[in-house]
């Protein structure tokens, strides 16, 4: 029957505290025709489990997270990380240093809720998978210069971090034209393999019919929702496509199979192991 619903998140990567509430964390979950089922923000892994619990019902269901979920690495950075900036460096992309020394871990233990409530964690090393509910870990920058539907062949978009070509007095109106042209580009998905329909949600349609906002806080709301709809449609098309279309960051590990700390990336053939340079 194959995988039936796929869930992006994008999760703050800190957990929050006594005295501070966690960041917003984008959430979405789109079905195989591309159909946006459900979209929105939560607060804290409370919050993120039960819309999961919501929306991850019946069937199957693969997620794909923005945040680390695996990390044995006492120091330093990850493979997968390394490998990020290995493969997608020629497009401006890299990935940050994550290890057990790293305060901001929200991802182990929503990998570690997720599996004491009957979801399995999975690398990637034996491809998709075909059932069951599903966790792996994404990394939005690849999905835009890794998947050519979106036309980024150069460099990664402009859309969160300022280049020392722009002056910071424009910066904010730069990012948000940028950020308007990525949604466009989005848009275009809906004739893609697999679809993303972003007009089948009244919350994701308002990406399509507002412009991008200026002010900062309104800014991350409407990216975090953005980064979520790209790791549900990286999963739809890691499910789709498998290895044709995709790549394992970190495969080398020697951990046992479906469990090493790895990131599921779409790539160009140049941007895989062996591709052309």
């Amino acid at each position: 029957m194959g995988i039936e619903r796929f869930i992006g998140i994008d999760l703050a990567w800190a957990q929050g505290g006594a005295r501070t509430k966690p960041n917003e964390t984008g959430v979405a979950a789109i079905d195989g025709r591309g159909v946006v089922i459900e979209c929105g923000w939560t607060l804290g892994l409370e919050e993120t489990m039960a819309w999961l619990a919501k929306t991850a019902v019946g069937g199957s269901a693969l997620a794909f997270v923005d945040a680390p979920l695996v990390v044995d690495n006492p120091a330093g950075q990850r493979p997968c990380e390394r490998e990020v900036g290995q493969r997608y460096g020629r497009w401006k992309v890299s990935a940050n240093s994550t290890n057990q020394s790293s305060p901001r871990r929200a991802g182990v233990l929503l990998r570690a809720l997720l599996q004491e409530s009957g979801w399995t964690y999975d690398d990637g090393r034996c491809g998709p998978p075909t059932g069951g509910k599903v966790v792996s870990e994404c990394y939005p920058y690849t999905t835009l210069v890794g998947a050519s539907e979106l036309g980024y062949d150069q460099e990664r978009p402009t859309y969160k971090r300022r280049p020392a070509r722009v002056p910071t007095a424009q910066w904010r109106a730069v990012r948000a034209e940028e950020c308007d042209k990525l949604i466009a580009r989005m848009a275009g998905l809906a004739t893609a393999d697999p679809p993303l329909l972003l007009s089948s949600h009244v919350v994701s349609r308002r990406l399509l019919d507002e412009p991008s906002p200026q002010l900062a806080a309104d800014y991350k709301h409407r990216e975090d929702l953005i980064d979520a709809l790209l790791c549900a449609w990286t999963a739809a098309l890691w499910s789709r496509h498998g290895l044709a279309r995709c790549q394992v960051l970190g495969a080398d590990s020697l951990v046992p199979l479906g469990s090493a700390p790895t990131i599921i990336a779409p790539a160009r053939t140049e941007q895989m192991r062996g591709g052309a340079s």
